[in-house]
């Protein structure tokens, strides 16, 4: 039997009692009081327990809880895991955690992942219940794969047809309708596909990023003359990661101290991060971007194009012989993780102008330690920074910090003759 003390929160699926262990069944039984919202009431045949229909405003149910605590026999149903975007929490934090049980059942979306067959460990997650879709576009964007709780408001269609027009066209769609039950359906197919058909109000759409997609990053980001954000440049996959950090650009540029006509190099560009926002500071100078990878030289003009800086010159070949003509700099940065990176750094500082500077990022002790003591002994003095950066994000409705690699900025300026 039930305890009088306790508030059971049970959840449950389409397929109802059935899909329930003997205990919650046990306990559901035992009743004195029964609250949910109308679907899943109507999961429970009549079993003499009064009945309290409550809809996604909560207030109600609060208020009754508290009246009954301690006196009645009493469970929440709700849908699939109580404590995954559901009425647990709600209820814990008003009433107290030591006054509720909760028998989670399988979520919603724990069961689209498995329909699907992929995993949901990496995935963004988010209910556009809570969280308006136009709020987590930039967290789709970026996302490996995606779980989104629907609204009717948000249905499969509208959210298609918002990724279309927002340029993430490289996702694989999925609807999953009526999960657990009879008439359960999954559909499979490209956004376009999704965006013209209606489905069950009851659904979880699931987003599976393409192999080897760019990022298309939005109309709305990349105004900044330097520090853009990482998602405002197109990235190759599956390097994606390796473009250097807006917090590590920003400092980077800093140190090259980059003059309106000032003519610079960036050595091993990749995307072309660090070329463009230094091309938007020297509008009046030249910016040359040297990549020996020809597809990051792609993305190096398409990154231009999308910027309109008109000033930047992508140079597709290995340095430093892919420098051998270029012009003299006034300002130079190196970034790469490669183990020669030592001998490019000391090769860019040997062709600085007097007075120019150089600036480097580098990710392991060995490398900072090795191109420390070769630029140490041609100019003396150089400034290092051991960079460790943590980006907030939010997981559901959590706060929490994601830490970046720690990064050395070794940066040095060449005396005047």
């Amino acid at each position: 039997m039930a305890s009088a003390e306790k508030v059971y929160v049970i959840g449950i699926g389409e397929n109802g009692l059935d899909g329930l262990t003997a205990a919650a069944r046990e306990l559901i039984h035992s009743a004195q009081l029964l609250v949910g919202e109308a679907h899943e009431l109507a999961q429970v045949p009549e079993c003499g327990a009064e009945r309290l229909v409550i809809s996604n405003q909560l207030d109600e149910a609060v208020s009754k809880l508290r009246e009954v605590l301690g006196t009645r026999r009493t469970v929440v149903l709700a849908s699939g895991d109580p404590l995954f975007y559901g009425v647990a929490r709600y209820l814990c934090d008003r009433l107290g955690k030591e006054n509720f049980e909760v028998v989670p059942h399988v979520s919603s979306m724990q069961l689209a992942f498995a329909r699907v067959k992929e995993s949901w460990e990496d995935a963004f997650l988010t209910n556009l219940a809570h969280y308006p879709l136009e709020n987590v576009l930039e967290q789709i964007r970026g996302a490996e794969k995606v779980g989104l709780f629907t609204t009717e408001q948000y249905t499969p269609a509208v959210i298609a047809r918002t990724l279309l027009e927002h340029q993430l066209d490289y996702f694989t769609a999925y609807v999953c309708e009526n999960l657990g039950s009879p008439d359960e359906r999954v559909t499979h197919g490209e956004l376009a596909e999704i965006a013209s058909h209606e489905y069950s109000p009851l659904n979880v759409m699931i987003l599976v990023r393409k192999p080897l997609a760019p990022d298309r990053p939005s109309h709305a980001i990349g105004r900044r003359l330097f520090g853009n954000l990482d998602e405002a440049f197109l990235q190759s996959k599956p390097k994606r990661g390796l473009l250097t950090p807006a917090e590590i650009r920003a400092i980077a540029l800093a140190e090259m101290d980059i003059g309106p006509a000032s003519v610079v190099w960036d050595v091993g560009a990749g995307s072309g991060s660090v070329a463009i926002e230094a091309a938007q500071l020297a509008p009046q100078g030249k910016v040359y971007a040297i990549e020996q990878d020809a597809e990051d030289h792609q993305l190096i003009l398409d990154n231009a194009k999308r910027f309109g800086v008109t000033n930047l010159v992508a140079v597709l070949g290995r340095a430093p012989e892919a420098w051998k003509d270029l012009p003299q700099p006034d300002a130079v940065f190196v970034g790469g993780s490669g183990r020669g990176i030592s001998q490019l750094v000391v090769g860019a500082y040997e062709r600085l102008r007097p007075g120019g500077r150089l600036a480097a990022t580098i990710g392991s002790i060995d490398n900072l330690a090795e191109t420390h003591q070769a630029l140490h002994k041609l100019c003396g003095h150089l400034n290092v920074l051991m960079v460790n950066l943590a980006r907030g994000n939010y997981h559901f409705d959590r706060l929490r910090f994601t830490a970046l690699n720690p990064v050395f900025v070794l940066s040095a300026a060449k005396p005047q003759r």
